[in-house]
């Protein structure tokens, strides 16, 4: 039950409080005073969207705010819409939360029946959806959307399946010409700067094999540096013997002439890393080098692209040789998914067919006591509507026959705007009538549902939406002052100018206030407060 409203600078409303009794509620007051913004403003609330210019000038935002009582407890919902950005910020409890969420909750919180709603009741596609509501087995609709989800699922694949296949069937010359091209090089990945660290390898070792044979030839020329140093430290030997100050030349000499021994072993053994166990001359590093940039120029592409390029050119040719098996097996789905899918389509369309009798009947009846001739008839028309081959999903038309004698048409095409509210009131009582005794009612918000009617009629409506209050709280905006004197709480909506700007007022009425509205929507003067005495007794 929506208990509070509060709105605050929204259009001409500064701050307006509306505390909401169980049972009927009207809204009453002059043409453009402002009664349906009232109940926009609540749209705006669970979901719907404002623009920024009705914030009320000179305001940073707007916002309206609920207060609902919820089996689970009270719930409070303020929403505020910003002047500047023209986006809003929504909060449950205080709580930030978002749009979808408020959406999913509306259906627990509110009905809302306008002339905007009849017009919807015009779509077949709602009349459909109407039907389809009243069938008990709700499950049947669902197996029929997941059969008809997996059949759309298989159909995705089968057309992407099928558009890839045509186009690499289209590049079959080129691909295999690469593969071709690519296998005769057969590049390795990361091939390429391995050669390059390989080839500078085998350079620097060749230039140390050049260092160390000009080392040899120093140390064993024609003028050997060995022999030198032989025939100089057996002459300072005896130099030293025979003058004792050149002992530490000797020794230093003897040092030197081993030391010089010691290199040229080295020197002829050869340093490890001179040890070539590279099976790739260097010649060969430079004739794969220049392969492989012949590759690269002829495809364009770099060595790891062009590795990268052959594995998917080895799975596309794969793919097109598996194709037709994948294509096999996906036909094979595609009829136990058709095949499941017209047996769900089977069951939903008898369910309909068994629904729309019994629906025909109870909204007959419903009309019926909404004032319409006992001779009026209703009855859905099926149209099939092919879902996919074989597969037909019957949708429901709602017919009618508003007096003997006449064909049946479609509601769209003779129903006036009293009729079609009565209709839209006639279906909100048979779904409030299929309600579970623990099912949580939404409020029902009417607006101006009384539209077009008149007389007799008005006293079924009244009666109609009497009986729907005494069961779920109800918002109605009404002209008639025989519907606003059924009200439990009655709100006059009037507008004030003060210094020059515009204000929409909402005042509850009692007693005396009620009576003086209830004469004024009969007319005024003496015969409208008669009616008006006569609606308060």
């Amino acid at each position: 039950m929506l208990e509070l409203l509060r709105i605050k600078n929204l259009a001409l409303i500064e701050d307006v409080e509306l505390e909401f009794s169980p049972g009927l509620n009207t809204l009453t007051g002059e043409t453009g005073a402002g009664k349906s913004f009232i109940m926009r403003a609540v749209d705006f609330l669970l979901g719907e969207r404002m623009d920024r210019k009705l914030v009320r000038p000179g305001r940073e935002k707007a916002s309206v705010e609920a207060l609902f009582i919820l089996p689970e407890g009270e719930t409070v919902i303020r929403r505020e819409l910003s002047t500047e950005t023209g986006r809003s910020r929504v909060y449950i409890n205080d709580r930030l939360s978002s749009q979808p969420t408020i959406r999913d909750m509306r259906s627990r919180l509110i009905i809302h029946t306008s002339q905007h709603g009849q017009q919807k009741l015009l779509s077949p596609a709602f009349q459909s959806e109407i039907l389809d509501s009243f069938i008990p087995d709700q499950s049947l609709l669902t197996q029929r959307n997941d059969t008809l989800a997996v059949l759309h699922d298989v159909l995705e694949r089968k057309r992407q399946l099928t558009e890839k296949f045509d186009d690499l069937e289209k590049q079959r010359d080129f691909l295999e010409y690469q593969k071709k091209e690519i296998d005769a090089v057969d590049p390795q990945p990361g091939e390429e700067d391995d050669l390059e660290a390989r080839k500078k390898i085998l350079k620097e070792q060749e230039q140390a094999g050049e260092c160390l044979q000009n080392a040899l030839d120093v140390l064993h020329g024609d003028v050997g540096l060995l022999d030198t140093m032989t025939l100089l430290s057996r002459e300072i030997d005896i130099i030293s013997r025979l003058f004792p100050g050149f002992d530490e030349d000797r020794e230093a000499i003897e040092e030197l002439r081993l030391r010089l021994h010691d290199l040229d072993t080295r020197l002829r053994r050869g340093p490890k890393e001179l040890e070539d166990d590279d099976p790739m001359s260097l010649d060969d590093i430079e004739a794969r080098l220049f392969e492989l940039a012949k590759l690269k120029r002829k495809l364009r592409r770099d060595l790891d692209d062009i590795v990268t390029l052959k594995t998917e050119i080895d799975e596309n040719l794969s793919f097109l040789d598996a194709c037709a098996l994948d294509m096999k097996n996906l036909s094979h789905e595609e009829k136990k998914a058709a095949t499941a899918l017209k047996a769900a389509l089977h069951a939903v369309n008898t369910a309909r067919e068994k629904a729309a009798k019994e629906l025909s009947h109870r909204i007959v009846a419903e009309l019926f006591d909404l004032g319409f001739s006992e001779h009026i008839k209703v009855h859905f028309k099926f149209d099939a509507r092919e879902l996919y081959p074989g597969c037909d999903d019957m949708r429901g038309r709602l017919m009618w026959v508003p007096n003997p004698g006449q064909p049946a048409q479609p509601l769209d095409k003779i129903a006036s705007g009293g009729e079609l509210s009565r209709f839209l009131l006639a279906l909100v009582t048979m779904r409030g009538n299929t309600a579970k005794e623990n099912d949580v009612l939404p409020s029902l918000i009417f607006d101006e549902v009384d539209a077009g009617i008149g007389g007799l009629t008005l006293n079924s409506v009244g009666g109609k939406l009497r009986a729907l209050a005494d069961r779920q709280q109800m918002l109605l905006i009404t002209h008639w002052p025989q519907l606003a004197g059924k009200a439990d709480r009655h709100f006059f909506i009037r507008k004030e100018v003060v210094n020059g700007e515009t204000y929409t007022r909402c005042d509850r009425l009692e007693a005396t206030a009620i009576m003086d509205e209830l004469s004024r929507m009969a007319g005024g003067g003496e015969q409208g407060r008669a009616l008006a005495e006569k609606l308060v007794k």
